[in-house]
């Protein structure tokens, strides 16, 4: 997507500024006659949606919009700089940045290659086992280290074995990406909107592990049932050139011996520390996900410390200073919203529409954020529904928003950061191009399987 727009034309880019502006003035004017009558209100609305239309047809110039957006907000008077400041959620963008330094910490000392070596030298390895492998990995490691590590490692550990096997390795990454994205609803570590939400609504990580992780995990098995019943021919010859292999004495790949025991007491340690945060919050008095925000910074502070050559290498690499400042945009001019009483109306009118029954209103939340996450990066669609759940102050709703956003990811190519990471890693290593249609056929499949899975669990738990 980044080439595609590096190599728009003036002409291609004239009708796309078009279409975004002329969207982003279209929602200004029916706003207008809808009920929102303030000038500031107008202005808040049609620069959100301007920066939503620039993910879709400008990813590459989504930040530089944004900025623009953000701008313009600020010189209109919608909201005060402190105020900017305050809806910008840094506590949000501290925590994201303490866990990619510690995670490219965790690269270094060889985690990642170790579990990789591990699973390579594993006997008694079948098609079936590999793709139960592929599955519960790339979710587990999702929850741990987040979506775009975890299918990285996940894709060079496909890329060793398909290479080896002479099998097509897209199969393979179609299972580990969509295992992925399942994976990264399971915890507040898996994807942004998890902390996001999770410190919105005030849940704590053990109240993620009692609720997400279980329904994450029943939604994984049922998604590997579809994945089994789809791919059964790619499977079989996976077991069967495995065995020829297996007749000539020859295993997966080379083996070497990786150091990892450092790697991972650091990862079971942060992932200790936040799992406890919210105990040791209530014995030292402070507010509530206070230590879940500061663990990662403080461990990545001491792993700096002992890393200190490395240091700076880990902040301006590891980083995704790129992707968190078009957050913290987003976040202020979404905030925008609140503070000019955009959602409130909004939710309003939602509950004048759809009622305020609990069982509909997850339903409807969970199937919209899904179609929405589809196509449009799920952070933007969570920070535009987040202030109307934050009204309608019902808690399954938070649950339905987080499952949608994370589950509707897998329907296309473009619906999570995975997806993209996992395309451009495949056709830079085998010059192939996977198309819309041959993705949106088997994703759409397992983001209805996996939807349907949790809006039904969701609404035994509102139910019962």
């Amino acid at each position: 997507m980044q080439n595609e727009n590096n190599n728009l034309s003036i002409k291609q880019i004239g009708i796309r500024s078009s279409i975004m502006v002329g969207i982003s003035i279209l929602i200004g004017i029916i706003s207008s006659y809808s009920g929102l009558g303030g000038n500031k209100q107008i202005l808040a609305i049609s620069i959100f949606t301007l920066i939503i239309s620039a993910t879709l047809v400008f990813w590459n110039f989504r930040l530089a919009i944004a900025f623009i957006g953000m701008a313009i907000i600020l010189a209109g008077n919608v909201i005060t700089l402190e105020e900017f400041i305050n809806s910008a959620e840094l506590d949000i963008i501290l925590f994201i940045v303490g866990m990619m330094i510690m995670v490219g910490v965790l690269k270094d000392l060889g985690l990642f290659s170790w579990i990789i070596q591990s699973i390579i030298k594993m006997k008694r390895m079948t098609g079936y086992l590999f793709i139960v492998i592929n599955v519960f990995m790339s979710a587990i490691m999702s929850c741990l280290v987040g979506e775009v590590t975890s299918i990285v490692f996940m894709l060079a550990l496909i890329f060793q074995v398909c290479d080896t096997l002479k099998v097509s390795p897209t199969p393979h990454v179609f299972i580990s990406v969509i295992a992925t994205n399942i994976g990264s609803s399971g915890t507040m570590l898996g994807n942004p909107v998890g902390i996001l939400i999770g410190t919105k609504a005030g849940f704590t990580f053990i109240d993620f592990m009692i609720t997400a992780f279980p329904i994450m995990l029943i939604s994984l098995a049922g998604a590997l049932a579809v994945i089994i019943i789809w791919y059964k021919k790619e499977i079989r010859l996976f077991t069967e050139r495995l065995e020829a292999r297996r007749k000539m004495l020859i295993g997966l790949g080379p083996l070497i011996q990786i150091p990892y025991k450092k790697g991972l007491f650091i990862l079971i340690a942060a992932v200790a520390l936040i799992a406890i945060h919210h105990i040791i919050e209530l014995r030292l008095g402070v507010a509530k996900n206070t230590l879940l925000i500061v663990a990662p910074l403080a461990i990545s502070g001491i792993l700096m410390i002992w890393k200190n050559e490395r240091a700076r290498y880990y902040v301006e690499s590891e980083v995704e200073w790129w992707t968190l400042l078009f957050f913290m945009m987003l976040f202020a001019v979404a905030g925008s919203l609140e503070r000019t009483g955009v959602t409130q109306q909004l939710a309003l009118d939602f509950t004048n529409t759809f009622g305020n029954n609990p069982v509909v209103l997850s339903s409807i939340i969970l199937f919209i954020t899904a179609a929405g996450s589809a196509f449009v990066d799920n952070v933007v669609f969570v920070a535009a529904f987040m202030p109307i759940i934050k009204e309608l102050g019902i808690e399954s709703l938070w649950w339905a928003l987080i499952f949608g956003a994370c589950f509707g990811g897998n329907v296309t190519l473009i619906g999570s950061t995975a997806n993209i990471v996992a395309l451009g890693m495949i056709e830079k290593r085998y010059h192939s191009h996977i198309s819309f249609m041959e993705w949106f056929r088997f994703g759409a499949v397992i983001g209805l399987t996996t939807c349907i899975i949790a809006c039904g669990i969701i609404i035994l738990i509102i139910i019962f």
